[in-house]
């Protein structure tokens, strides 16, 4: 649009002048037909403006349209910049207002008219013409980010500062509400550092101090945003934008990772340490709240060796130094998480990680059983040992106590012959060297109890914690035997079988002889099995040709056995 600076009439009639008598000067006439309810700004002096509009002539001819053009018009208000009737008629407008702009001649191009441009037709003089603008964009050059805080979070430990990694959702659209991007028509966060460039400067102003899961709306001028050139066909030269922002995750690559104690038990003999195995369970969570994944749905924990690599580096440092029952909250940034990469589609990439975790139990593969004797009567003239049969009272348990067995549930206590592979073997070892009435509590870790693959209720790699309680001993026989003498054997141990003198010893003798050692306490059977039946075993063994009787010639002890096989097998060598 052209504008002349003095409004004249003038007529040309062949090569004479005549001065012509104004009539009484009209001003602008402005129809707000289309005023939005909301008006963030109103268009003032010294602004800058950005409006579509056709404009016409008084009988509805057009003689100029932006819209056909495909752009916008730009400039500043109130400098001369367009037509003074224009310039005047803008005032005040709104973001997306409509108005007619009626323009009288001395307002618009006056007496001398506009001729024809590309984009424009000819403008005779003294020509009234009306605008019909909408208002898509306004600013000033002192103008700066406008933020408005829509939601803030009650705790709030840490906002944004220059260098963090910040990742957040947005909306982005213009003033007149078309929306240029959005992160959550991609469902990715937006992911940048604040305060290196990365943004535009606006952007990463309004970013600062900002809490994760705070919103915040940004009013961002052009000069702070894409200016003059714009970007791509989306954002226009010249563009206020406006931003919705929804802060996801913040941290900065120096940190390291944090961790809260939450609640510790009030014993606590051992803290875990590099090589141990750890069993936890966990709440996986991003900064915002958002659980990722949880052990508790699964109903098992997580297990692991401790710093060791089979974990993220930075739980790997964070199950460091825990006490069995411990609660703690483990903070992890994402280079000691899973990386700008991320973990599958769960995980964003730099994303930061807070685990939620409960110490269920750890152990190093290297622990032997732990026994506390918790009571232990004033008089034991004996002790359990191998081979020998007791009877006991027990609870087994679970390091976070939960109760897997108890003696309590049967009739009888548990009766057990020690060594004989019927018990893991960290509760043989627990068993062994207990008086009648003496409690204990033992400690058996998983490679003494049952392993890495559990066994019905206990689950796999499980520490169990045992409460013992022994009621009676029944004295055992070494493996491989079935009697034991508890005093010397007779001088002549076939005599002495041989009760009626007759050169040989059937089993009613051989039975009668040793119970009778056994009722005087001079000798021992094999306890825990029929006692007919191991005499029986041991007739059998000395009756070497099997005919029902022994004679002097096959009646050896099996002591002596023993010595003559350990001497052949010198001899042998």
């Amino acid at each position: 649009m052209f504008r002349l600076s003095c409004i004249l009439s003038v007529m040309i009639s062949l090569s004479s002048y005549v001065d012509c008598n104004p009539g009484p000067v009209e001003d602008i006439v402005v129809d707000r037909y289309s005023v939005p309810k909301r008006c963030i700004r109103e268009v003032k002096n010294g602004d800058f403006v950005r409006y579509h509009y056709n404009g016409t002539f008084t009988n509805g001819t057009q003689f100029d349209s932006s819209y056909d053009r495909g752009i916008a018009f730009f400039g500043i208000v109130g400098q001369g910049r367009q037509i003074a009737g224009v310039d005047r008629g803008i005032m005040g407008m709104c973001i997306n207002e409509r108005r007619m702009i009626t323009v009288p001649p001395h307002m618009a191009y006056g007496s001398q008219g506009a001729g024809r441009s590309e984009s424009s037709e000819t403008i005779p003089p003294d020509t009234t013409l009306v605008f019909d603008l909408l208002l898509l964009d306004v600013f000033n050059r002192a103008d700066q980010v406008q933020t408005q805080v829509i939601n803030t979070p009650e705790n709030c430990t840490r906002s944004v500062l220059r260098t963090d990694f910040v990742r957040f959702h947005f909306n982005g659209s213009l003033l007149d509400g078309t929306k240029f991007d959005s992160s959550y028509d991609r469902a990715q966060t937006q992911d940048t550092l604040v305060g290196e460039g990365w943004l535009v400067s606006g952007l990463e102003q309004g970013l600062l101090g900002m809490c994760v899961g705070e919103i915040r709306s940004f009013i961002i001028p052009p000069f702070l945003a894409f200016g003059e050139k714009g970007y791509g066909k989306v954002i226009p030269p010249h563009a206020t934008l406006l931003y919705d922002i929804l802060l996801v995750d913040l941290h900065n690559p120096k940190d390291d990772i944090t961790v809260e104690i939450q609640e510790v038990p009030k014993h606590c003999t051992r803290k875990s340490v590099i090589g141990d195995y750890i069993r936890y369970h966990y709440n996986g969570t991003f900064l915002n709240g958002v659980t990722f994944d949880t052990s508790y749905q699964r109903n098992s924990t997580y297990n692991t060796y401790i710093g060791l690599g089979y974990v993220i580096s930075g739980m790997d440092q964070g199950l460091q130094g825990v006490c069995v029952g411990e609660r703690r909250k483990i903070t992890i940034p994402p280079h000691l998480a899973y990386g700008q990469h991320g973990a599958g589609k769960d995980i964003p990439g730099s994303a930061v990680l807070v685990f939620h975790i409960h110490v269920i139990d750890f152990h190093n593969p290297k622990d032997t059983v732990q026994v506390e004797v918790t009571f232990k009567p004033e008089h034991c003239n004996e002790t359990s040992e191998l081979n020998d049969v007791i009877v006991y009272r027990y609870n087994c348990s679970l390091l976070d106590g939960a109760v897997l067995f108890t003696s309590a549930d049967y009739e009888a206590p548990q009766s057990v012959v020690l060594g004989a592979d019927k018990v893991i073997d960290g509760l043989d070892e627990a068993l062994a060297g207990m008086c009648v009435g003496e409690r204990r509590t033992a400690i058996v870790p998983p490679h003494l109890g049952h392993g890495e693959r559990g066994a019905g209720d206990v689950p796999g790699s499980a520490v169990l914690r045992f409460e013992l309680e022994i009621i009676s001993i029944q004295k055992g026989v070494p493996e491989g035997y079935l009697f034991v003498w508890l005093d010397e054997s007779p001088a002549e141990l076939f005599q002495a079988l041989d009760m009626n003198q007759d050169s040989e010893v059937l089993l009613e003798e051989f039975s009668d002889f040793i119970k009778q050692q056994v009722a005087e306490g001079r000798g021992r059977l094999k306890p825990a099995q029929d006692p007919e039946l191991v005499i029986g075993n041991m007739f059998k063994n000395q009756d070497r040709n099997s005919d029902g009787r022994i004679t002097a010639d096959e009646l050896k002890l099996k002591v002596e056995e023993d010595t003559e096989k350990e001497k052949a097998r010198h001899e042998e060598l």
